[in-house]
């Protein structure tokens, strides 16, 4: 149990891990409790976004969420980030969760945002692509080589028999570092073949899945690039000005979204051809909580390109939180 490497002093509460969260959320359980949570619902509000400072760069989010009602066991929880990316020595995102019981208002733990945000995230877009992309998907391609791509890999893998995973970065060389990192995690099959790209076009047209985490401000992958059956899962781009993909790949495909709330409201893949006309709204065919409970089928068909936009929302912070409480056990005489 997570609680035998857990000390905190009296009337404190326990501050839980990275390496212990990780070891909370294997992915296959972590993919099963977000999908019930989704097609269960919480209460999510749209995430606080405060410009802290235009120069240098810095932005405070707040993301609070609640399970519906009081009911005993419930919980509620808010996840705190900043983002300065000016920085060099330290990282350029820092997040903590503050888990809390939804009756009584009492705090429970503070988690290690970082973690708990990149298994999530990871987590989420594997299940969707378990309703979005091909069932015989085998190629895998990460686009983006920085610190959220072993997770997303892995997730992936997860989520499909991966027999190859591709990862192609604007630096070859933090590419190849990005790619021993995702075989260093332990979380891949170890019969998965981890290689570099050249070609990012040459490695598009070939992929299977392609997952995008960039921060782009202009569109890396371009729809000509994009075969019949390829989907694509674009996680980098959280801001109206960021462009993973450009107008042609989102003319030609059906697109999911994480939530409707976030993803119409602050994805640029989106919003960009959504008022240029590219996108056509008819496009937009499901949220995840449709493709959870059911109310969409997902994919239609092997020829058709599918799209995942994602955003994050808090829901799946405390669908995580929760998984990782479950498994903790105070230190005697601990609340």
């Amino acid at each position: 149990m997570l609680a035998a490497t857990i000390h905190h002093r009296a009337n404190m509460i326990p501050h839980i891990s990275k390496e212990q969260i990780s070891l909370a959320l294997p992915y296959p359980a972590l993919m099963t409790a977000l999908r019930d949570a989704f097609a269960a619902g919480m209460c999510a509000p749209q995430r606080h976004v405060h410009t802290i400072s235009d120069n240098p760069a810095s932005t405070l989010l707040l993301m609070p969420v609640w399970e519906s009602g009081a009911n005993a066991g419930a919980k509620m929880g808010v996840k705190l980030v900043t983002v300065a990316p000016q920085n060099t020595d330290l990282p350029s995102v820092h997040a903590i969760f503050v888990l809390f019981d939804a009756q009584t208002g009492a705090p429970l733990a503070l988690m290690d945002g970082e973690e708990l945000t990149a298994r999530r995230t990871a987590a989420a877009s594997a299940l969707t692509s378990g309703y979005a992309s091909r069932s015989n998907s085998r190629c895998l391609l990460m686009v983006g080589s920085g610190n959220l791509a072993p997770y997303l890999a892995a997730a992936h893998c997860a989520a499909r028999d991966i027999l190859e995973v591709a990862v192609w970065g604007r630096s070859e060389d933090k590419a190849r570092l990005c790619a021993e990192r995702i075989r260093a995690s332990g979380e891949l099959p170890s019969y998965v073949n981890i290689e570099v790209a050249t070609s990012l076009e040459s490695a598009c047209r070939r992929a299977d899945i392609i997952s995008c985490v960039t921060t782009s401000n202009t569109p890396v992958i371009l729809g000509e690039w994009l075969e019949p059956g390829t989907h694509v899962d674009l996680v980098g781009g959280f801001k109206p000005n960021m462009r993973e993909v450009d107008d042609a790949a989102m003319a030609k495909a059906t697109v999911f979204v994480d939530t409707y709330i976030g993803a119409l409201k602050e994805a640029g893949d989106l919003t960009q051809p959504l008022a240029n006309g590219n996108l056509r709204p008819t496009a937009i065919v499901a949220e995840l909580a449709e493709l959870a409970s059911g109310a969409h089928a997902g994919r239609s068909n092997e020829a058709e390109i599918t799209i995942f936009k994602s955003v994050g929302t808090a829901l799946e912070d405390l669908c995580a939180a929760r998984l990782v409480w479950s498994q903790f056990q105070p230190l005697p005489g601990h609340p």
